[in-house]
């Protein structure tokens, strides 16, 4: 592997940047395994190119400190607190003008260099070339026909994608655009969760929608996105190390495991998590705490999830039963 690092540097492949100023990564502290692996990926392309962490909350204690020991990552200067489900991903859009970014997920890898499908493209937003049906349109995203109530002007969305990659730039759109739809104390919130889907996913493609039918915002859709519960389609740690892979993100959204090799594509989250340990020191050791840690972490928040669950089914079906009675 680390003939592979070697290779990449003498290559110069991810030298050329395009106008990309940063990449973000999106972490949480439950997800600090697949943080590590997506920032590896990344490197495994680009050596250079700035990565910096958005932290939705609290992270793992030592997580940035190893990023940044092993591969230079630093924490984004966002506001500290608790943003909820994924809205720490909208803060780039309000940095400076002009500044240009990708956004990913913790539990995503990159393929190949990525960049080279954005370079050519002077669109403010590249966002993945995807297609829904109406139902999985209003379950994944945003039920537009609701909004009508609300705003006049909303309309079917021309295109949908899921947040976890895309291409944005700073200064475009304002806290403003969002605030109808969004409360911006901490954790964040949506003002209407019945129109939209939880988290900033819905809320982000319905104002990209809105500004792009109405005053022409540049959005372009490029194929992105690989995921996992499609299929592989071939796609391999083996064809990344032989430079034969297509460049593409590959996201295991709503299909993360708690061990790896149960996880379909696998070889891929083995191979950059190996490949970041070969950097840190003590790998060995430290990889086997981490995975230690990894698994308390998830214990802790299955039972959390199930101790609230519990609870709202305790509060929720003695209020249906007196509501059938009167």
């Amino acid at each position: 592997m680390e003939r592979h690092h070697a290779l990449a540097h003498e290559c110069g492949i991810g030298r050329a940047l395009s106008d990309v100023d940063c990449i973000y990564v999106a972490a949480s502290a439950h997800d600090a395994r697949f943080a590590r692996i997506c920032v590896a990926s990344i490197r495994y392309f680009y050596p250079d190119l700035p990565i910096r962490l958005l932290a939705g909350g609290d992270l793992q204690s030592g997580l940035i400190e190893e990023l940044r020991s092993a591969w230079n990552v630093q924490q984004a200067a966002v506001p500290h607190g608790d943003y909820g489900w994924g809205f720490v991903k909208l803060e780039p859009l309000f940095l400076s003008p002009g500044h240009r970014f990708v956004v990913l997920d913790a539990d995503t890898v990159i393929t190949g260099p990525i960049l080279d499908l954005m370079k050519d493209s002077d669109a403010s937003f590249i966002v993945d070339d995807e297609t829904q049906s109406q139902e999985d349109t209003v379950r994944l995203y945003y039920n537009w026909n609701g909004l009508r109530a609300i705003d006049r002007e909303a309309r079917s969305p021309l295109f949908v994608f899921n947040s976890g990659q895309w291409l944005g730039s700073a200064g475009i759109l304002t806290r403003d655009d969002f605030s109808p739809w969004i409360r911006w104390d901490m954790p964040r919130s949506l003002r209407y969760p019945e129109h939209f889907m939880g988290g900033e996913q819905g809320v982000l493609n319905y104002v990209l929608n809105q500004k792009h039918a109405s005053s022409g915002l540049r959005v372009e859709r490029r194929r992105l996105l690989r995921w996992p519960g499609h299929g592989m389609d071939g796609l391999s740690a083996e064809r990344v190390i032989d430079r034969t892979a297509p460049a593409l993100v590959v996201h295991w959204a709503g299909m993360k495991r708690n061990r790896l090799q149960d996880m379909v594509g696998a070889d891929l989250l083995q191979f950059f998590e190996s490949y970041h340990y070969q950097r840190v020191y003590a790998g060995s050791i430290r990889r086997l705490v981490a995975l230690c840690r990894h698994f308390v972490t998830q214990w802790r928040r299955a039972i959390g999830v199930h101790i609230v669950l519990s609870y709202r089914r305790m509060v929720r079906d003695p209020l249906l039963k007196l509501r059938r009675v009167l």
